[in-house]
């Protein structure tokens, strides 16, 4: 792992400045890429940019920066990417490209002086050179200040290449094809890299990035924009009443494990209302889990209030239900009588205290 501090000038990095929207950001004569493709647009407000053409209008000190080395495949350097200070680098390039003024001046209205300060003001910047895993690494550490960048912006930095542009394309672009698909089953935001994120996470059954190395410069990701589109499919035709509780649900990871399997939508619609009006299911969105896999833990059943074992407890003059032994009440737990499977509900009247190792050889049953 090589990293090197270079002070490098504001007129340097602005030189052949060119902002393509979602389409990315480049400067230093066209070898650096401030913004990848569909990466997140500028989040900086008013005063933190103003606050960066002070900092520099002042010769105070700008936070250092950070840009990773680019290779071609013969090992040569063709040109860098930033790491950190991404928005930083925007604000004072869009500064002197004249899209903002600060107290009514524009940098072209400045005097040649003032403008000749901003742009040969020194900027400190280390370079990395080194492999994924340990820019990776790196920027993981590194950080910790600015606007803070979400897991899968960081490794859209280090697996950079043509298959990521692709991705991107379908998962990352304000209102981009994933978006428009599944908006109603995911949480999060294409730009921030929530939908790309999701739909690694299923595909690689949580190995992202194994999976994001393998494949970096494939020419397309068809392979995952393919498969997302399957899991959706799949949503729509077992559940095809949609229920606001079905947003961010794990689908991917559902449709791993169930999709070979044989479901009667019709029957799973009719379980669904009835667990829908259950009051013992305090996690409506596991119900879905649940006619899959048949876990009951993903319902979260309501548990017996303390109102509800003391009352038994006194019943039952801390007698165990099973064992028949004597126990304080805190070294006993509320059981289910009928079990919630059989249509026992959590009400004082279908509740016992068992011992804890009763009730634990009863749930192993």
């Amino acid at each position: 792992m090589k990293i090197e501090l270079q002070k490098i000038k504001v007129k340097d990095v602005y030189d052949g400045y060119k902002d393509s929207n979602e389409e990315g950001v480049v400067g230093y004569g066209g070898k650096l890429d401030i913004r990848p493709k569909f990466q997140r647009e500028f989040v900086y407000k008013d005063a933190q940019r103003n606050a960066v053409i002070d900092t520099i209008r002042k010769e105070f000190p700008l936070n250092v920066m950070y840009w990773s080395v680019v290779k071609d495949d013969d090992g040569n350097i063709v040109g860098y990417e930033i790491l950190d200070g991404q928005q930083r680098t925007i604000s004072f390039c869009q500064y002197l490209q004249g899209d903002f003024s600060i107290n009514n001046k524009y940098f072209h209205s400045l005097t040649n002086d003032e403008r000749a300060q901003i742009e040969n003001y020194d900027l400190y910047i280390y370079i990395c050179d080194g492999t994924d895993s340990e820019k990776l690494e790196w920027f993981r550490t590194i950080n910790i200040a600015g606007e803070k960048l979400t897991d899968q912006e960081l490794r859209n930095a280090v697996y950079a290449g043509p298959w990521l542009t692709d991705a991107k394309r379908h998962f990352s672009k304000t209102g981009c094809a994933a978006y428009g698909l599944a908006e109603k089953y995911m949480n999060g935001s294409p730009i921030r890299q929530d939908y790309l994120q999701s739909a690694l996470k299923w595909i690689s059954d949580g190995n992202i990035e194994e999976y994001m190395s393998r494949n970096q410069f494939n020419e397309n990701a068809s392979e995952l924009w393919q498969y997302f589109q399957t899991v959706i499919a799949w949503i729509q035709t077992l559940f095809p009443n949609y229920r606001k509780e079905m947003k961010g649900v794990e689908w991917g990871e559902l449709y791993n494990k169930y999709h070979s399997y044989k479901y009667d939508a019709q029957k799973m619609e009719e379980a669904i209302v009835r667990l829908m009006q259950d009051e013992d299911v305090t996690a409506k969105k596991g119900i879905y889990a649940f006619l899959l896999g048949g876990d009951e833990r993903n319902l979260n059943i309501r548990a017996f209030t303390d109102n509800m074992k003391r009352e038994a407890y006194e019943r039952q003059r801390g007698i165990c239900s099973i064992c028949k032994e004597h126990f304080e009440i805190d070294e006993m737990e509320a059981d289910h009588i009928t079990p919630w499977s059989q249509g026992g509900k959590t009400i004082s009247e279908n509740c016992q205290m068992l011992c804890q190792n009763c009730n634990r050889q009863k749930s192993d049953k």
